[in-house]
């Protein structure tokens, strides 16, 4: 049941991301906070009381109010919704990737996925980024959030693994994932590009976001 759960949460929040990222980006980002925010509270309950993730009842209060907190700060301020969505994205693209290649320690994932999306979300407050590089990041993090989701739901991966060493060994990574992963990312790309319009900086867009959405 928790497979379930999280596997049509993770297709949910990524498709918003992967193809709603930037034209209704405040509401977008609050609610990929809200994800990131369900999955980080959850997954301190498991590694503080050594159980399963979402093993315990614990676990799901947690994840529910740390992900209300993110999905409120990701909406009101600016820097909150730059840095969730960056580090977010970046720990989901350096994960995916060490996946990729092939490497098995779950620390050196994690430790890749932190360092890429702390280097993100300091990079996109110290200057005034391109709208352009939230289409990239959104799509790119938004599809692998996809196949995760898929994964889960047709048992390549599963949630009480997330904790073992083993967990990469056990995934069947066959080529159709990638090449699903790929098709995702060029066609969040493409459905996002219509709607960059004059501005291009990311702090203009995020302004924007609440007009454009209610006149949509």
């Amino acid at each position: 049941m928790t497979d379930v759960v999280l596997g049509i949460l993770a297709v949910l929040a990524g498709a918003v991301f992967c193809f709603r990222g930037l034209p209704a980006m405040r509401i977008v980002i609050a609610f990929w906070g809200a994800f990131a925010g369900f999955g980080l509270g959850a997954a301190l309950v498991a590694a503080i009381g050594g159980d399963s993730y979402l093993s315990t009842a614990l676990g799901w209060v947690v994840g529910v109010l740390v992900a209300i907190l993110f999905a409120v700060l990701a909406y009101l301020y600016y820097a909150v919704a730059v840095v969730l969505a960056m580090a977010s994205a970046g720990f989901a693209l350096g994960a995916g990737a060490t996946v990729a290649l092939g490497v098995t320690w779950n620390w050196v994932i994690v430790l890749v996925g932190v360092l890429i999306g702390i280097a993100l979300a300091v990079f996109a407050l110290a200057v005034d980024l391109p709208a352009m590089l939230l289409v990239i990041v959104s799509a790119l993090g938004g599809a692998v959030a996809i196949v995760g989701g898929a994964m889960l739901l047709t048992g390549v991966l599963d949630a009480a693994d997330f904790g073992h060493a083993s967990i990469t060994r056990t995934i069947d990574d066959d080529w159709w994932w990638y090449a699903f992963y790929l098709l995702l990312a060029v066609a969040g790309v493409v459905a996002q590009l219509r709607f960059l319009g004059r501005e291009r900086s990311l702090r203009a867009q995020w302004q924007r976001a609440p007009e454009r959405h209610q006149t949509a």
